[in-house]
Order: C-alpha cells, then sequence, then structure tokens
C-alpha cells in the first residue's frame, strides 16, 4: 500500500482538489466520438477565456516541460537572435533548446536571488536590434523569485520582438496572461490549477502563428508539433496523437473550479497565504532568499535553512515530526534553501500557520544535522 501523502507544500506536483481526482475516474470516451470532440472544444473554450486571449490555445499531452520545448522549436528559426533572460535555474536552462534552434543566443543574467531588471532589457535590445526573440521564465521556482513580466513585455513589444515566457508556476496564482505582450504563453495545469501533470497548456498569438506557419523548421508531424494542435477542437478535425483523455477530464474540473471561486480570489488566496509565511518565517528569524521581499512570488516562498540544520534535516524533520513536505533547492540552489509551495489547493492560510507553527517547535529542540 502506498503511504499517506504529508500535507504536501511543494513547488511542484501540487496536491489535486478532490473534484479534479473525481474527474480522473470518469469513464474514458473514444477520441473519435463526436460527444468527446464537443467537450474537448468546451474544455478549450474555458481554457481560452481563463487565459484571457483571443486565439483559441493548445493543449498538448507531456507535461510542461514538453510545451516549452516545443515553443522553442516552433518559434525560432534558424536566422533568429534569441535574449534569454536569466534570474534562475529554468531560464538558464532555456538556451540549450535555443542554441539549438536559432543563430545566437545573447544571456542577460543575475544571482539567482535577485530579478531581471526591465532597463536592462531595453538596454540590451538597443545595443543589439538584432534580436528578434525574447525568452523569460516568470516565477522561476528553484529561486522563489519573480519577474517584472508587464514592464518587460511592454519593453519588448516595443522593440518589435516576440516574447516566450514560462508561466508554469505563475498562471492562475497570479494576475498572469498572455495580454501582457506575449507571443508564446506556457503553462500547466498542475501548479496553481491544482490539476496534474500531464499536459501543456499553450496560449499562442496570432502573429506567433503567422511565424511559426513560416517557419520551415518548425516540426511538423512530430510529437514537438505545435501546429499539430492548432485548431484540434475544431468539429471533423482529427487529433494529431490521441488526447490524454483522463487529464482532459481533470483539467476541465479545475477550470471549472477556478471560474466558480473567481480568479481575482483564487490570486487573494495565494497572496494572502504566502503574506502569512513569510511573516512567520521573518518572526522565527528566519532569512528569505530573494534579495528583497517584493521580489518574492506570491506562488512559493523561498528561505534558507537556520544555523544548525541542513536544508534536508529540516526538510526531513517537518515530514516526520509534522507531516507537512516541503520542496528543496534544485541545481544551482540545492543545498542553500527551502521553499513552500502556495499553490492550487495548498494556498491555504491554515497551512501557513500549520508551517510556522511546526518550523517553531523544531527550532526550540535544535539538534545536530
Amino acid at each position: 500500500m502506498l503511504p499517506i501523502p504529508p500535507m504536501m507544500l511543494t513547488t511542484g506536483p501540487v496536491p489535486a482538489y478532490p473534484q479534479v481526482l473525481a474527474a480522473l475516474g470518469k469513464p474514458v470516451l473514444y477520441d473519435y466520438d463526436p460527444a468527446f470532440q464537443t467537450f474537448y472544444a468546451g474544455v478549450i473554450e474555458k481554457l481560452r477565456l481563463a487565459l484571457r486571449q483571443d486565439t483559441a490555445p493548445v493543449i498538448m499531452q507531456g507535461e510542461a516541460i514538453l510545451g516549452i520545448e516545443a515553443a522553442a522549436a516552433a518559434l525560432i528559426a534558424r536566422d533568429d537572435v534569441v535574449l534569454n533572460l536569466v534570474s534562475g535555474v529554468y531560464g538558464k536552462g532555456f538556451a540549450g533548446w535555443a542554441a539549438r534552434y536559432g543563430k545566437e543566443v545573447i544571456e542577460l543574467a543575475v544571482p539567482y536571488d535577485d530579478i531581471i531588471d526591465p532597463q536592462a532589457v531595453r538596454d540590451i535590445l538597443r545595443k543589439r536590434p538584432d534580436i528578434t526573440i525574447v525568452s523569460l521564465c516568470h516565477h522561476d521556482t528553484p529561486s522563489g523569485t519573480l519577474n517584472p513580466l508587464p514592464e518587460i513585455g511592454a519593453i519588448v513589444a516595443e522593440h518589435g520582438a516576440y516574447l516566450i515566457v514560462d508561466a508554469v508556476s505563475s498562471f492562475g496564482g497570479m494576475d498572469a496572461h498572455p495580454q501582457a505582450h506575449v507571443d508564446i504563453f506556457i503553462t500547466s495545469p498542475s501548479k496553481c490549477l491544482g490539476s496534474t501533470p500531464g499536459l501543456s497548456l499553450i496560449g499562442v498569438s496570432e502573429r506567433a502563428w503567422a511565424k511559426i506557419e513560416a517557419n520551415p523548421d518548425a516540426p511538423r508531424g512530430s510529437f514537438l508539433s505545435v501546429l499539430g494542435w492548432k485548431g484540434a477542437s475544431e468539429p471533423g478535425k482529427p487529433f494529431p496523437v490521441t488526447p490524454s483523455i483522463a487529464e482532459i477530464y481533470a483539467l476541465d474540473a479545475a477550470l471549472d473550479l477556478y471560474a466558480q471561486e473567481g480568479p481575482e480570489n483564487v490570486w487573494a488566496r495565494h497572496a494572502q497565504t504566502a503574506d502569512i509565511t513569510r511573516k512567520g518565517l521573518l518572526e522565527l528569524g528566519l532569512k528569505l532568499w530573494p534579495k528583497k521581499l517584493e521580489y518574492a512570488a506570491p506562488t512559493a516562498t523561498a528561505f534558507r535553512p537556520p544555523e544548525g540544520f541542513s536544508d534536508v534535516a529540516l526538510r526531513d524533520r517537518l515530514r516526520d515530526e509534522h507531516g507537512i513536505l516541503l520542496s528543496l533547492g534544485r541545481a544551482d540552489t540545492a543545498g542553500k534553501l527551502l521553499r513552500v509551495g502556495h499553490m492550487g489547493a495548498s494556498a491555504r492560510p491554515d497551512f501557513a500557520r500549520a508551517t510556522i507553527s511546526a518550523l517553531s517547535q523544531i527550532l526550540s529542540r535544535p539538534i545536530n544535522s
């Protein structure tokens, strides 16, 4: 028998809402059944409304890393110069795909406790007018920091470049939408929407579609093909591969919950949970990872382990003694911090208070770690 999971305050996957789990158990329909195709078209429309976008989004059948790589392959052509904005592990990782498909990759990087300065973006675009694509990780979860998407988006639009945004762990937990001058907006149902990790949700602007269709190297007839999913919800159009039927059911339930609670209310719940967590950590004398409090994302709180504790020791005591599971750092932040996720069903003020209470008890009884 699998163990009962602890209170999962991780940065993803996060606990799925009960209604989402129930939806996974619905009977699986044949993907060419008109009933399923009608249902699928309805899910696409719900997602379009949630994204607040005019164009129909696409759903790719794989965890969001598929969507990020597919976006790079589709939009970046062999003569494109890409400006990759790096403030964390995932932002850094995008450079590999950009280099695979484009002519040149320029990096604008800051320390991983900092965020991208919009003025620095403006300056480099002025120095390199040949930059045609800019890529940004909005919320880099291994650092818990949030980049200023609206300001950066406006500058990129003024330059005339295309903007690719990894919004995997920000969409649904704050006011983050493709409307912020984003050409390809990739997110996941398994973070702030509180669903399961098996789909990539992608918003594509009209001009991005035109560029993708004109790119001879954009994947076609491939699992990486964004083009293959364009218009997949139109009546009678075949799916490029069999959709993950159960995952679509789960996404539908998650989108319904998001609409029923109201996006602004969902965002407020995430922000309140993060605020309680940070105030509690600071009252305990702990240090947040971001250089400034205002750099921290409302969907995750990263903090440094206190003196006398390793990150692993503190994580293990929280789980073993209090049934609370946090995330460790990753790659360049591994061993330096712990992360409290406030996403979807785990974005609850009572969970934040329970975490602070547990930490207070542990810190009052330090042991060698």
